[in-house]
């Protein structure tokens, strides 16, 4: 790869990385592209040189985020004994909040969005994970696989807003 593309490459990942901690922190509308600029340490135009709008900015934040989710539960799946696979999901999961709390808040607040093609991406994210999950489950011979997803991405769930609200009681199993 030529010096100039790994430096765009790297720019690029800077800014979705400026951009996941400033969503998170004020919130999509009220984050500017100026703040993510400011974050990323380079010019407000700059950011218009990978992406178009605020929105598709958003949209690849949100598609880092899920995909680092993704990637991580298939690992688990590829990996676990039937009889450990919920935990290390959980486990897993658990881990994400730990060391990418800010890709996860994010996901929490585009959830409120109601732009369409946000919409859409959580959708999809949402549904990749419950598909892998359930077919996950399935496939172990847990039995109940359809309930035990649900109460799974409900956990999930939970775990979000103990993260979010400061609550680690709230992840007491």
């Amino acid at each position: 790869m030529a010096k100039d593309a790994t430096v765009s490459v790297n720019r690029r990942d800077d800014i979705i990385s400026a951009a996941i901690e400033v969503f998170a922190e004020i919130g999509y509308f009220r984050a500017t592209t100026a703040q993510v600029a400011e974050r990323a340490k380079i010019s407000q135009p700059y950011i218009f040189r990978f992406f178009k709008t605020k929105e598709a900015l958003l949209l690849t934040a949100l598609e880092v985020s899920w995909t680092r989710v993704i990637d991580s539960f298939r690992i688990v799946v590829e990996t676990s004994a039937p009889d450990q696979l919920e935990n290390e999901l959980i486990e897993a999961y658990e881990e994400i909040l730990e060391s990418h709390k800010n890709e996860i808040l994010l996901q929490m607040q585009a959830q409120t969005v109601q732009e369409e093609v946000i919409r859409q991406a959580m959708q999809k994210g949402f549904g990749e994970v419950r598909s892998m999950v359930l077919e996950a489950f399935t496939a172990a011979g847990i039995a109940n696989p359809t309930q035990r997803t649900m109460i799974f991405l409900a956990i999930g769930m939970l775990c979000n807003v103990s993260t979010a609200l400061d609550m680690p009681e709230l992840k007491d199993r």
